[in-house]
Parts: C-alpha cells; structure tokens; sequence
C-alpha cells in the first residue's frame, strides 16, 4: 500500500498535464468549492428520505445508514437524481469544466452517461480492478474521468484506489486485446462483455495478487469535500470497501469529458441506467 500524491489545482497547465501523463492520474485537492460539495450531498440524501435509505431523523449532510431500505424506491430516486438539473451542475461546476479546457487542449464535453454511487458500510461488493477504456471503446481514447467524492471520505470509508504506474500497463493490455480479437465484429470489439473478456470487463478481484503481479503498491488517500481525482482511460484503479465506524454511506460520482471535437462513444450519450451493460 501507499499514497496518493496530491496536486493544486492553481499550478501551471503544463505542470499538471505532465504530472498526469507521468503517474496517470492527479489528486486535485480543494477544486471545489467545500460548502457547495456538501451542500449537494444534503440534497442527494435528502431526495432518500422516503426511502429508508438513511437512520430515520438523521441528519442527510450527514448520511448514516437506515437499516429498513426500499431497495426498489432507492433505484427509482437513483435514477431521477443522475437526470436532475442539480447533478447536471454539479458535475458543470465551473471550476471543473475551466481546467478540462485547459487540460484538454479546447472546449471540454461531458458524456451524458454520469455515474452517482452510495455504499454503505459493510456492503459486500466493491468495484474490482479494471481501467476505464473497456467501457468506452467506440470512440477516443482522449478521455479523462473524473471522480469526485461528495463528502468527506477518510480512506476507513473507502473510495478509489490506484495500481501505482498501471497506466502503461492498461495500454499494453487493450494494445494486446486489439491484437488478438481484430476477428471480432465492431461491435463486440468495443464490448467489455464480449467472448473474449473477463467477467464484467474486470481485470481481477484480487487486489493483493495484482499488487504482486506487477510488483507495485495500491495508492489509497484521505479524500475530502472538494477534492476531484482525474484518471486516465489506461489507469487500473478499484473501489473499496466502505468500514467507517460512524456508519456513513459513501457518496461519489464519477464523469468522463473529452475534447468536444474527438469522436465521442454514441452508447454514453443516453443517461446512466442500471440495465445499460456499460
């Protein structure tokens, strides 16, 4: 294990750009403004309250499990909020969108496919270990995702974790993949369920055997309001569990942009939904 290295989001472009394509991803700490990162992280588990989703009288900026969850009214609000005017903007935050331009060389566009995540302590799946591009191989591969924690998230509460250096590594296996499947129709080609993947498009759910394989570290952080993460298509990162002793739910989204003028995925311009197999 290891950590992240954080970056200001004031310094130079050039400063940030080639920190990025050094270690694949950049730890942007205070990019967004805090009160507006928690004030919409009420708001989401505000939109919850019918739902049991959260302790009943608890707080919503705070977002500590229920134990009585609707699971089915929870998915319906799920989907409202990823098509609400208040996530739009929120992910459109201008602080954001103005180093995307910057970033990526003019005009940024954000794929209107916006992940919003909640895990609550002690669920039993996390995302396993994969690197972004599977999902998303119809079209550049000049994308940046971007993962912003909406709340505090010591590591205790879990978040992203990255294989340090991976993203040379992810290059190499869709460079292997692309070589080894030009037999496949264009569309299983850009499928991350197609014959030839793993299940779900993952590369393994054994985080300590990969460490071993490549003979690196997971980098893991203290995440808090404010701070965004920007990662590679390339990079192999994961999704841990979530053991805050307070009972927290852990609340994040994450978004894609490219430049607005690179050939966009037509399967990310329709809104997030649960049975869309991306």
């Amino acid at each position: 294990m290891g950590s992240l290295t954080p970056s200001d989001p004031r310094a130079p472009k050039d400063v940030l750009v080639d920190r990025y394509r050094e270690h694949g991803y950049l730890w942007l700490k205070g990019l967004l403004p805090r009160d507006d990162v928690l004030a919409f992280r009420a708001y989401v588990f505000a939109a919850f309250a019918d739902t049991g989703l959260l302790a009943p009288g608890s707080d919503p900026a705070i977002g500590l499990a229920g134990g009585a969850e609707n699971a089915d009214l929870a998915r319906r609000r799920t989907m409202e909020l990823v098509r609400s005017a208040a996530f739009e903007a929120f992910c459109l935050s201008p602080p954001l969108w103005r180093l995307l331009d910057g970033f990526l060389g003019g005009m940024s566009y954000l794929h209107k496919r916006k992940l919003l995540r909640m895990t609550k302590p002690g669920q039993a799946f996390s995302t396993p270990a994969h690197y972004d591009l599977v999902y998303l191989r119809g079209g550049t591969d000049r994308i940046v995702t971007a993962w912003i924690p909406i709340g505090d998230t010591p590591a205790a509460m879990g978040g992203l974790c990255y294989l340090e250096g991976s993203h040379a590594e992810g290059r190499r296996l869709e460079a292997a993949f692309a070589a080894e499947n030009a037999e496949l129709s264009a569309q299983e080609r850009i499928s991350a369920y197609n014959s030839k993947m793993g299940e779900g498009g993952w590369i393994s759910k054994d985080l300590v055997a990969m460490a071993d394989r490549f003979d690196t570290r997971w980098l893991i952080a203290d995440y808090e309001a404010g701070d965004v993460i920007l990662h590679s298509p390339y990079m192999i990162h994961a999704a841990t569990a979530n053991d805050d002793p307070e009972g927290r739910i852990r609340l994040s989204c994450d978004i894609r942009y490219q430049n607005v003028r690179d050939e966009i995925d037509a399967r990310w311009s329709n809104h997030w939904s649960f049975d869309d197999m991306l």
